[in-house]
């Protein structure tokens, strides 16, 4: 059967701001809001000397636990801590927390802050977020672009198509014509997240099979020709939404593998997800890199290191620290008089923080993106 997830247009966004300096501090909500505080060197005093007006950002991302979010969070600790800046670090408690992600933007609001970044979970945050511009805070998502684009300001992001079809596009070179028989395991099955669909529609283009509606998941045929390379019959065998985390890819995957024992091609939507994948594999008696290729997105430390070991073949790596860090140098320039950053990608829609494909057997199919070995990708790694 078939999943149908209706999304809206993912865009995504970078700025390239000055190096600054800063105050970091944090304060907790209702949620897993992480707290942290430190009080930045006084400047050299002058009775005639005004004090400067602090400038307060809230830094709220999807979770506290997930890597990705973790290298995040410190990245824009780095760069409060160099600009002068009053950092609120929170988070909702888990992937599908609407309401944790809400009660920091209100706060942040209440507490006059000057700007906002932040990772939406969903189209539910979209009224707070309206709300905090209209208070005048400068709204910039991270990673996750809102649906519609426009609800913030601006974006700083992987061009998470581009990723996806990165991975898609390596997975056609690799079979080099030999049936696809497809898994695909995604975060969820209930609601609209901009960054499930793109990695995933983008894999299914990459790969060279057509797509009805690239912001709908599982409206594709079932079966049928993929078309990059050498090109060959596709059958997919399951979507299964994991939470984008290791238990979830391993429960997915068993689902998977109990329609067909015959997978030979995993998609994950991250590698946490992979790692909960290749346990399952192995456990039904799978060489990974063998009898089935899986292929991710985001080039956390964990991941690039799992390429190298031979359990994820292919994952494209994305730069978290860049986008929150650039996200606070913005928010601290326009509050001090600058411009606000601009859009840099080729669509002039977002601003791309770029991607790279980690891999130890590059394929001549990939185009979407640069391709380096995994000890590249380990040296430049977050988390």
């Amino acid at each position: 059967m078939t999943n149908r997830i209706t999304r809206g247009r993912t865009f995504a966004a970078i700025a390239a701001v000055g190096a600054l300096s800063v105050t970091l501090a944090a304060c907790s909500s209702g949620t897993t809001a992480t707290t942290e505080s430190a009080a930045a060197a006084a400047p050299a005093a002058s009775e005639a000397a005004a004090p400067a007006a602090t400038v307060a950002v809230s830094l709220i991302t999807k979770d506290s636990t997930n890597p990705f979010f973790v290298a995040m969070q410190e990245g824009a600790k780095a760069a409060a801590a160099a600009a002068g800046v009053e950092l609120t670090v929170g988070s909702g408690k888990e992937e599908g927390d609407d309401a944790g992600q809400i009660a920091l933007i209100e706060n942040a609001i209440a507490q006059g802050q000057a700007g906002i970044l932040i990772t939406p979970m969903s189209v539910n945050v979209n009224e707070a977020i309206k709300k905090a511009r209209d208070a005048g805070l400068y709204v910039i998502a991270l990673d996750t672009p809102t649906d519609p684009p426009d609800v913030v300001d601006i974006t700083f992001a992987t061009d998470n198509c581009l990723a996806g079809e990165a991975i898609g596009q390596w997975t056609a070179g690799k079979l080099n014509g030999a049936k696809a028989i497809i898994a695909r395991l995604v975060i969820f099955n209930d609601r609209m997240v901009s960054v499930d669909y793109c990695r995933d529609n983008g894999f299914l283009k990459g790969l060279g099979v057509d797509i009805v509606d690239p912001t709908i998941m599982g409206d594709e045929a079932l079966t049928g020709k993929y078309t990059t390379g050498a090109g060959g019959d596709y059958e997919i065998v399951c979507l299964e939404a994991t939470g984008a985390n290791e238990e979830g890819g391993r429960k997915g995957m068993e689902t998977c593998l109990s329609k067909n024992p015959d997978i030979n091609v995993v998609y994950t939507i991250n590698e946490p997800t992979a790692f909960g994948a290749d346990a399952a594999l192995k456990a039904a008696g799978k060489t990974v890199g063998k009898d089935v290729f899986v292929v991710s997105v985001d080039g956390g430390l964990a991941g690039v290191e799992a390429v190298k070991a031979g359990s994820i073949q292919a994952t494209s790596q994305q730069y978290p620290l860049r986008m929150a860090s650039l996200g606070v140098e913005a928010i601290k320039a326009i509050a001090d008089g600058g411009a606000p950053p601009a859009n840099t990608s080729a669509n002039g829609q977002f601003f791309d923080t770029g991607v790279t494909l980690c891999t130890e057997d590059p394929q001549d199919t990939v185009t979407s993106a640069p391709q380096e070995n995994a000890q590249y990708c380990i040296d430049n790694a977050w988390g």
